[in-house]
């Protein structure tokens, strides 16, 4: 290419961030959840609109929030809060908001995506919609330890009464007579202690989405659960066969204490069932270490965040190799995560500078590096020097 100019990029933060709680969880994904941590870790301002589930709680978190930033010298009005229908579209659609981190349902979610979009200058959204989180088992390891993944699958869909996104809400198992599968999984669901969902919405959301797929032709009850204000688990299956006549049993989302086992015949082609998915937070197998079901894992990964081997979806850790993400309608930017150390980067964007006099360049792209920050320069990763005020005061720490 010849002679190149002196080039530098950095990441600066977008701005405003808007940020939509979560219904399901008051803490991890609301007022100082994972959207405003790292919204706030980028460097930019917050605005949290706080879920009218627990509008007293987001309140009483803001406060907190706002007082210890203050305590910390943070600039005034860095983090604010707004409720209500009307505040939340105007907060899409204020000029100084420049991404919007929502957690919450497909309707609401694709309702806000589409404003935002709609925008005169369109800005980034990033939304976690729904996911059912397929677990495929193959015949090898249901013939081994059938009774064992069943017990496990019960713990995992009850986990939270039914409220994680990552529940476990369908299961690909070899056909057994409907009887074994109640006879297996009665006795893991008779400890479990029903509890009230987290806010009405979600209780009555939850009934009508149980009620919609059992009334969907080819879908029996095996567990027929209760319709309490804090119901019991609820068990429904289908066949394989079914499911290919209406691909559409597997996209019903139920959020709550129910799931849906699809009994397949031995031979199936499971790749032909996982292509019929839409977008997931995550996709499980069960397999033997014998077994390699690699083509059933490359389908599952064109549709899934996070995939996962004889284990269940419902934990997500707080990791820098974590993705809680996926293919639409999971969210609407499968390549962001909203779990992790990555997600710091749904809320910043790059700027280069090209031949800047040395002088008159950021501090993190100058040469002499004032921050002592990690770096790549001419492709080659440098780290992070400490700074010689930062280790004299480390070694008087004693630390």
């Amino acid at each position: 290419m010849g002679p190149r100019p002196d080039l530098r990029r950095v990441n600066v933060p977008l701005g405003v961030v808007g940020v939509f709680g979560a219904s399901n969880f008051p803490f991890a994904f609301s007022v100082i959840g994972g959207d405003s941590a790292s919204a706030l870790a980028a460097g930019c301002a917050v605005v949290h609109k706080i879920h009218t589930g627990h509008r007293r709680l987001g309140h009483r978190t803001a406060e907190i929030v706002i007082g210890a930033l203050a305590a910390a010298g943070a600039p005034e009005a860095l983090f604010s809060t707004v409720t209500g229908r009307e505040a939340a579209e105007a907060l899409v659609d204020h000029p100084v908001v420049k991404a919007i981190g929502f957690t919450g349902s497909t309707a609401g979610g694709r309702a806000l995506f589409d404003r935002a979009a709609r925008r005169a200058a369109p800005i980034p959204f990033y939304g976690e919609l729904g996911s059912i989180n397929p677990v495929f088992v193959t015949e090898k390891a249901w013939q081994e330890r059938r009774d064992s993944i069943l017990t496990e699958y019960a713990a995992s869909f009850t986990l939270g009464m039914g409220q994680f996104c990552t529940k476990p809400g369908l299961l690909f198992a070899p056909e057994t007579e409907p009887d074994d599968l109640v006879a297996a999984l009665a006795p893991a669901l008779e400890g479990h202690a029903p509890a009230l969902l987290l806010t009405p919405s979600l209780r009555d959301g939850f009934g009508d989405a149980v009620a919609a797929l059992q009334a969907t032709e080819g879908v029996d009850v095996l567990i027929a659960g209760s319709d309490d204000e804090a119901p019991r688990p609820t068990l429904l299956r289908t066949t394989a066969e079914r499911v290919r006549q209406n691909p559409r049993i597997l996209e019903q989302e139920m959020f709550g204490p129910a799931t849906l086992i699809v009994s397949y015949r031995p031979g199936t082609d499971l790749c032909e069932l996982a292509s019929l998915l839409d977008g997931q937070l995550t996709a499980t197998v069960h397999a033997e270490p014998q077994e390699d079901p690699a083509d059933l894992v490359a389908v599952l990964a064109e549709r899934s965040g996070r995939l996962l081997w004889n284990g269940w979806p419902t934990g997500v850790s707080v990791t820098y190799a974590q993705h809680h993400g996926g293919p639409y309608p999971a969210t609407t930017a499968p390549n962001a995560t909203s779990v992790g150390t990555g997600a710091i980067r749904r809320f910043m964007r790059p700027v280069a500078y090209q031949s800047f006099p040395p002088e008159k360049l950021p501090a993190p792209l100058q040469d002499e590096n004032p921050w002592k920050i990690s770096r790549r320069v001419n492709g080659q990763w440098e780290r992070a020097e400490r700074r010689q005020d930062d280790a004299a005061t480390a070694v008087s720490a004693g630390i």
